[in-house]
């Protein structure tokens, strides 16, 4: 069995924090969104190859990350683009992917910005116990979060509709972006793309292939973020903080005062400061200030600032106001 992890976005809506940098590498706790997604796949005896889907600007960095981790399976597949207007979709790229990698074997396929509860072998057994296409199904609780996403409707285990994205859900189970596909499956990757339906999201092959193949859901309950958003970061981040705070040894605390879900990493500086459901990058020197529901990128310099809901890009320095 092979793995990939696709990792080839550009995560717009999290720029300026993720405009250098992938945000699979975004930190939760001590680990990371991705090293959360190999830690697993390491792990399954079954999976002998993780892929890790991303593209030439994202390439050096992963490169490194790889290189500098302890994980056996990983290896890089590049995509040749490097701008979000470049891009092949996700089932183009996993399509090229399976060609490029020349896979002929069952295939699990993992979003790398995943932060699921569930054990990924879990899934596996599931998977192979039917030996179909098979998707992981979370109920997101809400028909407003459900527009954002495929919508599943079951009958027992078995998917008989999909819908990608509907203006009007019907219900709240939706698709995470985590599949497994049998090796007889792959080739309909093409056959999907040479019809010329819809590269983009998996969902809308997904839809395609339920409607010929028997496709099962693998539903699961506790807690799934799709890191996509800052709001979606800060709540994965509350949720394994779980109300504690995370502080670096060698930040320095002056007066300051450090409430629910905050993480500040290496080398921070806060004085005179409280800080609530926040993220503190390393380096970040914050004085006299309030920072609640906030992201700050490393080495950036506030002062005399009031923020929620904030994004500050890295090496920022904004005192009284006033951004450098």
């Amino acid at each position: 069995m092979k793995a990939v992890v696709l990792a080839g976005g550009y995560a717009t809506r999290l720029w300026p924090i993720t405009k250098h940098r992938p945000k699979m590498f975004l930190p939760i706790g001590e680990s990371t969104v991705i090293d959360r997604i190999f830690r697993e796949l390491e792990a399954d005896e079954r999976i002998e190859t993780v892929y890790v889907s991303t593209n030439e600007r994202f390439e050096a960095e992963f490169e490194a990350h790889l290189a500098e981790s302890s994980f056996e399976k990983p290896q890089l597949s590049v995509e040749d683009t490097s701008a979000e207007d470049e891009k092949f979709g996700v089932v183009g790229a996993l399509a090229q992917l399976v060609e490029r990698e020349r896979i002929h074997d069952d295939l699990v396929v993992v979003a790398g910005d995943n932060l699921i509860s569930f054990n990924v072998s879990s899934f596996i057994d599931y998977f192979e116990q039917r030996d179909a296409p098979t998707l992981a199904a979370y109920d997101v609780g809400s028909r407003e979060k459900a527009k954002s996403y495929g919508l599943v409707e079951l009958d027992g285990e078995q998917v008989v509709d999909f819908q990608e994205k509907p203006d009007q859900p019907n219900s709240t189970l939706v698709s995470i972006a985590c599949y497994a596909f049998p090796r007889s499956s792959l080739s309909l990757l093409s056959t999907y793309l040479e019809k010329g339906n819809n590269p983009d999201e998996p969902g809308w092959f997904i839809q395609w292939l339920q409607a010929r193949e028997t496709t099962y859901a693998y539903t699961f309950e506790d807690a799934w973020f799709d890191i996509g958003t800052p709001e979606s970061y800060l709540d994965a981040v509350a949720w394994h903080l779980n109300g504690s705070s995370l502080v670096a040894e060698s930040a320095t605390l002056e007066s300051a005062e450090i409430g629910e879900n905050v993480h500040v990493m290496d080398g921070a500086t806060l004085e005179n400061t409280s800080v609530d459901h926040a993220v503190i990058f390393p380096d970040a020197v914050v004085r006299h200030a309030d920072i609640r529901q906030s992201i700050i990128d490393e080495g950036t310099h506030l002062e005399n600032m009031d923020l929620a809901g904030a994004l500050i890009g890295a090496h920022t320095t904004i005192t009284n106001g006033t951004a450098e």
